[in-house]
C-alpha cells in the first residue's frame, strides 16, 4: 500500500497557536450564503429578463467549469502562499463580480440590457468570475483541516464541519433569499455583495498568516487516476451529477407544479431548499459526529437515503411530498459528503492534501459542468425527466460504492499504511 495515515502539522506544540477551524468554516458559511441566497430566485429572476431556462443551465455550468479549471491550482496555492492570501483574492473577486451580476440583472430588468448581451454578461459575472472565486474556498478549508488534523475521526468531524457549514449555509441563504425576494427580486441580489463584503472582512482582519515552517513549497499534483483516490472521486461524481439535475430545476418544480407567480416561486422555493439544508445540518452535524462510521458506511448510507429522496420526487404528489423528498436527499447527500471528502485524504501523504482537495473540488465542479444545462434542457422536453435521470445515476453510485473493493478494504489500507 503506498497510502499514508495522516499527520500531525508541523511545529504543533502546547505553544503553538490553536487552529483557527472555525474562523475557515465561518469564512466558507458567508461564502455559501451569499451564493445560496440568489438561488431561490434565478429560476424567477431569468422570466423577469427574458432568458430561457437554458440560458441560466449554461450560466451555471460556465461556473461549474470554472471550479474544475482552477480548483487544484487553488488547492495547491493554499498549501505554498498560505491560506489567508487565497481567501483575499477569492472573496475580493466575488463581491466585485456578483455586485456587478446585480447591476446587469436590474438594468436587465428594466429592459435596458437584453438578449445576447445580457445572457453573455450573466455568463461572464455569476458564471466565470464568480465560479472561478468561489473554486478557491473550499479547497483551501479542506486542506487546513487535513493539515491539522491527526486521526480518522478528527479528519472525518472537520471535513463534516465543512459540509455543514455549507449546509447551514443552505438554511440561512434560502431562507434569507426567499424571505427578501417578498420585497423584490432586487433585494437579494444587493444582498449578496454585501454578505460577501463581510466574509472578506473577517479573513483580512481575523485569519493569521502561516509561519513560512508551515507551509509547502512545492505541493504535489494528484492525478485523477490515482488508484488510493479515484474510486471516491466516481462516486462524489455521481452522487454531485444528480444533484445537479435537480438543483437548478428545483424552482421551475415549484413554479410548474404548484403554479405560483415570480415572487411566491422565490419565497416557496426558498422553503424548498431550506428543506435541503436543514437535512444536511442534521447529517453532518448530528449523526456523522455521532456515528463514528468509517467513510464507506456513510458513503453507502447517505446513498442509499438520497436514493429515496429522488425516486419520490419523480411524481407530481404535491407540496408535501416535493418537500419530503429535497429533505431526504439533502440529508442522505450531508451524510454521504464526508465519506467522500474524509476518505481520500487517509491515503495520501501530507504534500498531496492541497492538490487532493483541489480534485475534491474539480470533481464537484466538472458534474456542474454538464449536469445544470442537461437538466434544463431535458426539463424543457418533459418535467419528470431530468429528476429521473438524477434517479438512475444515484441508484449506479449506491450499487457501486457497496461492491467496489476499495471500500470494503479500506480500513486494511489505513492500517497497513500506519505499519508501514
Amino acid at each position: 500500500m503506498t497510502a499514508n495515515r495522516p499527520s500531525p502539522a508541523p511545529d504543533q506544540d502546547e505553544h503553538a497557536p490553536r487552529p483557527q477551524i472555525p474562523l475557515l468554516l465561518g469564512a466558507v458559511f458567508l461564502a455559501f450564503v451569499g451564493q445560496m441566497t440568489l438561488n431561490p430566485i434565478i429560476a424567477p429572476l431569468s422570466r423577469e429578463v427574458g432568458l430561457q431556462e437554458w440560458q441560466i443551465g449554461v450560466t451555471i455550468s460556465a461556473a461549474a467549469a470554472m471550479l474544475v479549471a482552477t480548483s487544484q491550482f487553488w488547492g495547491r496555492r493554499s498549501q505554498s502562499w498560505g491560506r489567508k492570501p487565497v481567501l483575499v483574492a477569492a472573496f475580493a473577486l466575488a463581491a466585485v463580480t456578483m455586485a456587478l451580476f446585480a447591476l446587469t440583472a436590474v438594468l436587465g430588468m428594466a429592459g435596458a440590457v437584453t438578449g445576447g448581451a445580457l445572457f453573455a454578461l450573466f455568463v461572464l459575472l455569476r458564471g466565470v468570475g464568480f465560479g472561478t472565486a468561489i473554486s478557491a474556498v473550499v479547497p483551501t478549508a479542506q486542506a487546513y483541516v487535513a493539515d491539522v488534523t491527526t486521526d480518522e475521526a478528527l479528519r472525518v468531524r472537520g471535513m463534516a464541519g465543512i459540509g455543514a457549514a455549507q449546509g447551514i449555509a443552505m438554511v440561512a441563504g434560502s431562507a434569507l433569499g426567499g424571505a427578501l425576494s417578498v420585497l423584490g427580486l432586487t433585494t437579494p441580489l444587493v444582498a449578496v455583495p454585501a454578505l460577501l463584503v463581510l466574509g472578506l472582512a473577517l479573513i483580512a482582519f481575523r485569519l493569521r498568516r502561516e509561519p513560512r515552517t508551515e507551509l509547502v513549497e512545492r505541493p504535489a499534483r494528484v492525478r485523477p487516476t490515482d488508484a488510493r483516490v479515484w474510486p471516491f472521486l466516481l462516486a462524489g461524481f455521481g452522487m454531485f451529477t444528480s444533484l445537479g439535475f435537480i438543483q437548478v430545476i428545483t424552482g421551475f418544480l415549484v413554479q410548474d407544479r404548484l403554479g405560483l407567480d415570480a415572487e411566491t416561486t422565490g419565497a416557496v422555493t426558498g422553503g424548498a431548499l431550506l428543506a435541503a439544508g436543514v437535512g444536511m445540518i442534521v447529517a453532518q452535524g448530528v449523526i456523522v459526529p455521532r456515528s463514528g462510521w468509517s467513510p464507506p458506511t456513510l458513503l453507502r448510507v447517505g446513498c442509499g437515503i438520497a436514493l429515496v429522496g429522488f425516486a419520490l420526487l419523480i411524481p407530481d404528489a404535491g407540496a408535501v411530498a416535493l418537500f419530503a423528498a429535497i429533505l431526504l436527499i439533502g440529508l442522505g447527500l450531508g451524510i454521504a459528503m464526508p465519506g467522500f471528502t474524509a476518505g481520500p485524504t487517509l491515503l495520501v501523504r501530507r504534500e498531496e492534501q492541497g492538490g487532493l482537495a483541489g480534485l475534491t473540488g474539480a470533481t464537484t465542479g466538472l458534474t456542474f459542468v454538464i449536469a445544470p444545462t442537461a437538466g434544463t434542457a431535458l426539463y424543457g422536453v418533459w418535467g419528470p425527466l431530468p429528476v429521473i435521470v438524477g434517479t438512475v445515476v444515484m441508484a449506479l453510485v449506491a450499487v457501486f460504492v457497496t461492491a467496489h473493493p476499495r471500500f470494503r478494504r479500506f480500513a486494511a489500507a489505513t492500517v497497513g499504511s500506519a505499519e508501514g
